[in-house]
């Protein structure tokens, strides 16, 4: 039955797609997070939904939609030269098996990622795009809130959609995601237009922030913890009160400590000690062996290179016997142990090139949110006041994954690469309205016979002035 509701949606959204092309962009973007085939049984396991969806996508946009506003920009750039740099590393990769089951999915999150902006061109479609990824991230941040509520979380006990610990269902990556999107969630209660500012979107979206706080808890996944103390020290800079909110965020927290489970303060506890916890001291040994190994490799090994790894550490072993505990030092030997990084991620697998690409791509992106930002800030026409807000939440978006990318091996994931593609959009879409406004301004300061030799100009080599869609919204 499961499968007959998947299959009925996606085959609606894309007989709605005919009309409306950029419905099969967001089609993908849901089956690309929620992965409804690995939900389902039986019917829809067989059926390739989201290779359908991406070639109604790509075949939509490049036949049936309109191109104007289109463009390429340097981050796409960046990241075709990221994903061309991934590709020659892989000819070259220690473990070649492994090294090509990474790349089968690393090219298409980096394709859809470049061409993605070609197609977000217009605020709505821009917000459409926004609320798409909420919407799907929700659709698993709900259920695993629920089930942390009623008592079923857990360190990997925790039990998702699907049975199996990857992609965004691993469970410190969705902590990871599910809190970069909550000041995107928070947009929408004051900006939105599909879905207007009313009190039921506040108490939806105030819900969904509550369930994406949870996530951390019930995963006890520590990087979400060192999340939510980024999304705090970020948002202080968007708040006028600091005093309060720092006061409000301490009396809530301690308000929820007596309803967290020992487990979870057990596993925080770590985070100050990594020493005592095997995974944490396994992760520095990991890393130190990725410097070393790129400084005989610097231009990376290939996916999937740590396998490569092998190393004998000494850990204190905690044994408790009624009341006496005692610590016995003991030699760990572990191999083949991931990155838990994307810094080191790219360091191992790409080099110091891959490396320094994947910095510019990210590093960009916050620089260009703030430069949208600091422009666009105290606007109070309504079809400008949503531009400097956006720019900050999805700012604040990619720091929150920085943070947590510093501890997973998430260099490639998806979900974020989406949101790189969102904010490449509101930034070419904002500078085209900038030009336009640019154009206008300098039109009504011309004579009449410049305007005349422009309009001739104009005439004889083809359109060169604003469109009438950046005109209508920079007058509006």
């Amino acid at each position: 039955m499961l499968d007959l509701v998947f299959i009925a949606f996606i085959g609606y959204i894309l007989l709605l797609g005919l009309r409306r092309p950029f419905l099969w962009v967001l089609l993908y973007v849901y089956i690309d997070i929620l992965a409804p085939q690995r939900i389902g049984y039986s019917l829809i396991t067989q059926v390739p939904v989201s290779l359908i969806a991406f070639g109604a996508a790509f075949c939509g946009w490049l036949l049936l939609d309109r191109k104007e506003g289109a463009r390429f920009s340097l981050r796409q750039g960046l990241m075709l030269a990221l994903l061309l740099y991934c590709w020659w590393t892989l000819q070259g990769a220690v473990y070649v098996e492994e090294a090509s089951t990474k790349w089968d999915w690393v090219w298409k999150a980096f394709l859809f990622a470049i061409f993605l902006p070609l197609t977000v061109t217009t605020r709505a479609r821009i917000e459409a795009l926004a609320l798409t990824l909420v919407l799907s991230v929700a659709t698993i941040v709900i259920g695993t809130g629920m089930k942390t509520v009623l008592g079923g979380g857990g360190y990997e006990n925790l039990k998702f959609f699907v049975n199996d610990n990857s992609g965004i269902y691993e469970s410190s990556t969705l902590a990871t995601v599910a809190i970069a999107l909550i000041p995107v969630i928070l947009w929408f209660t004051r900006y939105g237009t599909i879905f207007r500012p009313h009190w039921m979107v506040t108490a939806f979206a105030c819900a969904l922030i509550f369930a994406s706080l949870l996530i951390p808890v019930g995963t006890e996944a520590r990087t979400g913890l060192l999340c939510i103390a980024a999304l705090g020290v970020l948002a202080l800079r968007y708040t006028q009160r600091r005093i309060l909110f720092i006061a409000g965020a301490g009396l809530l927290g301690l308000i929820a400590l007596p309803f967290l489970p020992q487990s979870y303060y057990d596993r925080m506890a770590t985070i100050a000690q990594p020493g005592g916890d095997e995974s944490a001291s396994t992760r520095m040994q990991v890393w130190e062996w990725t410097i070393d190994y790129a400084s005989e490799h610097p231009f990376g090994g290939g996916f999937d290179s740590y396998r490569a790894n092998s190393f004998t550490y000494v850990m204190p072993v905690r044994e408790e016997a009624g009341n006496t505990t005692t610590v016995e030092y003991r030699e760990v030997t572990d191999e083949a142990r991931a990155f838990h990084s994307a810094i080191f991620e790219l360091l191992g697998e790409q080099g110091y090139p891959g490396l320094v690409i994947w910095l510019l791509l990210h590093g960009l992106g916050v620089w260009q949110m703030e430069r949208l930002y600091r422009r666009w800030r105290g606007r109070t026409e309504e079809g400008e006041a949503w531009i400097a807000p956006l720019a900050g939440a999805l700012q604040i978006a990619s720091l929150i994954y920085l943070v947590g990318a510093c501890f997973q091996g998430i260099a490639y994931q998806p979900v974020m690469l989406m949101i790189v593609g969102l904010q490449i959009g509101l930034y070419s879409y904002v500078t085209r309205l900038e030009s336009a406004r640019r154009e206008i301004e300098q039109e009504t300061t011309l004579s009449p016979g410049e305007k005349r030799r422009l309009a001739l100009a104009a005439k004889a080599g083809g359109q060169t002035g604003p469109s009438a869609t950046d005109t209508d919204a920079v007058t509006a």
